[in-house]
Parts: C-alpha cells; structure tokens; sequence
C-alpha cells in the first residue's frame, strides 16, 4: 500500500511539472522568439549585431536532430544560459538542408545547405561566433573566431559564449583553460550545479 501511494505520489508531482514545450517551425527546426530573422548576408548580419552591441552567431540545425532538441529543452530553456546569449549575441538560424539563398562573407552566393559544405559542417547542431568586425576576403569559416560542434552540458556551452564575448581567442588563454578557471571559480563561490 505504502508503494501505490508513492507512486501516486510522484505520478502527481509528474503532472504537476510545467510543460517545456518549443515551437517547431515548417522546416522541423526548433524556433526561439528571440533569434533573429535577416536575410542571411553575412556581412550585414555581422554588422548590424555590431550596432546593437552583439556579436553574431551562427547556428546550423536540422530536421529531427535529438541534440538540437537538447540544445533548445534543456541549454536555451535554462534563463543563466538564455539570458546572457540574447545580451550579448544576435543568434541566426540555418538549416543543414535548407535552401535559402545565404551571402558569405567573401560574396558568394549559396544556399544553407552549399554553404554548410563550403564551410565544412557536418554535425548539428553547430554554432559560428564571427568576429566584430568585417574581415576583407574570407569565407565564414575562415572569418570564424570559433566554432562549436555539438550540444554541450550547460558550462561548456554558456563558458563557450562568454570566452567569445570577452575575446578570449586574442588573449591567448585556450578555451578549455578558461573552462577550467570558470568552473573553479563557481565552485568557490559555492554553486551547487556545478559539473
């Protein structure tokens, strides 16, 4: 007896729970509100996050993708995560097997899906981080000041967003370095949900 009312018992707390529920668009990508939607030229994209004070990146996904899914339930559902990406990054979309028209930075004209192959990704999701400013020449993966291939637990991918955001390619401390000292650094300070 004492097990059925246990298992009614979390059954309830189960229901209870609010539903984590992410729009999916047409094309079966996972939609935020807050991604931005341009008209994929890159070099304009790049300069308009500058205007608002952003970065930009690049997020490639695709159709049924278990790990977008991740990427969207559980790391853009989470408000630390959520919140210090939209203060400080202009987000865009792409399919992997998209077929809109999308303008590399070097000119070229490509659909998602070429561009995709140009730059050489194959897993999604992958996000881009560009530079600030307009580099002369270069396609998207050569202007890329990082890349990031996968849906990571919550640190590796926040700390991923902020050693971008604070530049940490040109300072010469390594990104799985400034993990490290991040993670050290909550744990002082005494987070419990630190992996």
């Amino acid at each position: 007896m004492f097990r059925l009312i246990l298992a009614a018992l979390a059954f309830n707390a189960v229901l209870a729970l609010p539903a984590l529920s992410v729009e999916i668009g047409d094309d079966g990508l996972h939609k935020q509100d807050w991604f931005s939607i341009t008209f994929r030229d890159i070099a304009e994209d790049i300069e308009e996050a500058a205007a608002e004070g952003k970065r930009l990146a690049i997020v490639y996904e695709q159709r049924g993708c278990i790990y977008c899914r991740k990427l969207h339930e559980e790391l853009l559902a989470d408000p630390e995560v959520r919140d210090f990406i939209k203060a400080h990054f202009k987000v865009v979309q792409y399919n992997m097997f998209g077929d809109e028209e999308v303008t590399d930075l070097d000119g070229e004209v490509l659909t998602e899906k070429t561009a995709a192959r140009k730059w050489g990704y194959v897993f999604t999701p992958t996000i881009v981080f560009l530079p600030e400013e307009l580099p002369e020449g270069k396609s998207v993966a050569e202007a890329a000041v990082a890349t990031m291939p996968g849906a990571f637990g919550k640190w590796v991918f926040l700390h991923m967003f902020e050693w971008v955001a604070q530049k940490g390619y040109e300072n010469g401390e390594h990104f799985q370095k400034y993990h490290a000292r991040r993670l050290a650094e909550l744990r002082a300070a005494g987070r419990q949900d630190v992996e």
